[in-house]
């Protein structure tokens, strides 16, 4: 090696050495300016798949954010993560927010987006039947959710449209143990969100004879609340996370089948690829993500005639100004800035 080539590669490495070490800082200092989010989902269901995609495909970071996520098994226990501190924003049902409203507490919730605009359970039996009609359910038992959950609540409510009585719906079995139950042998029928009612249809040990979506219509089943001090004191957080599930939303519509499958299958490990694919085209069939995550006033009625119905408010105690448990400027904004 000539004496001119050495000076020249010992600058080349030096240069090279000098690079990777400020690459090094800017990944570091990129991940440490991510604010974090203390997240608490309902249940862990494909019905949420919007989420998991604005996690997958890093439009959460895009805004800056982390998102630290954990399974609350509930929406009362999502209500109370925010209450206590433990979460800053929870996917629950919007009815927390009436809840926590009419006792009058020093906190108070407020839904900011609407991520999901029809329930989202199946109702599988165990039995096959060729024409299924809510009758069917006359005298039998199905397994089902806990009183006062949007799932229980609307099935309660198409019993009552359909004038079924009689039914044996049992409410005391944690959501994680409900198939276990039914495989095991107890209950004629099930009530599941997705990939539990694909996996037990394929696997042949149930059948699918309704959707709650088609059965009850449009109901604002999960929403993204957060406190009204949280909202105060952090606006350009919501607008955030607001902006990354709405573009996870939109991501859904447009993405190929093996692209939705791999955004999807970290948050369902051990469930086929068919089966994920399967249970996201039932919900896109199901109509159960609107195009407009708002919750508008004509949801908002349906959710407290609701709530009403089931004895879990009563009509004296509706809210009657939305606003004072809603708040659906950033997503409004949203389309100011399209």
């Amino acid at each position: 090696m000539s004496r001119t080539m050495k000076p020249v590669l010992l600058l080349l490495a030096a240069l090279l050495l000098v690079m990777a070490a400020a690459c090094g800082q800017d990944s570091g200092k990129g991940k440490d300016e991510l604010t974090t989010v203390k997240f608490s989902e309902v249940i862990r269901s494909i019905f949420y798949a919007p989420h998991y995609v604005a996690m997958s495909q890093g439009f959460f970071e895009q805004q800056g954010l982390n998102v630290d996520m954990n399974t609350a098994q509930g929406s009362d226990k999502g209500a109370a993560a925010l209450i206590a501190g433990t979460a800053d924003i929870s996917l629950v049902g919007p009815e927390t927010t009436i809840y926590i409203f009419n006792q009058k507490g020093e906190k108070m919730l407020k839904a900011f987006h609407q991520l999901t605009a029809k329930d989202g359970s199946f109702l599988l039996s165990r039995e096959k039947l060729d024409d299924f009609a809510w009758s069917d359910l006359a005298g039998k038992t199905v397994i089902g959710w806990r009183p006062g959950s949007s799932p229980q609540m609307v099935l309660n409510s198409v019993l009552l449209k359909e004038q079924i009585e009689g039914v044996n719906v049992v409410t005391n079995i944690a959501s994680t143990a409900m198939a276990g139950a039914f495989t095991s042998g107890q209950g004629d029928f099930i009530q599941v969100f997705e990939p539990v009612a694909s996996t037990l249809v394929n696997e042949g040990k149930a059948y699918l004879v309704a959707s709650l979506a088609d059965g009850f219509g449009d109901y604002p089943e999960t929403s993204y609340v957060a406190t009204s001090d949280y909202i105060q004191g952090h606006p350009e957080v919501i607008q955030k996370f607001t902006a990354a599930v709405t573009e996870g939303a939109k991501w859904l519509n447009t993405a190929s089948d093996d692209d939705i499958v791999k955004a999807l299958k970290p948050f369902f490990d051990g469930t086929p690829d068919d089966l994920i694919l399967q249970s996201v085209n039932r919900y896109k069939e199901a109509g159960v993500w609107p195009t407009e995550p708002v919750l508008t006033q004509a949801q908002f009625d349906i959710l407290q005639n609701v709530l009403v119905e089931n004895g879990v408010l009563k009509a004296e105690d509706k809210v009657t100004n939305m606003e004072d448990v809603v708040d659906m400027s950033f997503v409004q904004k949203l389309g100011e800035t399209d």
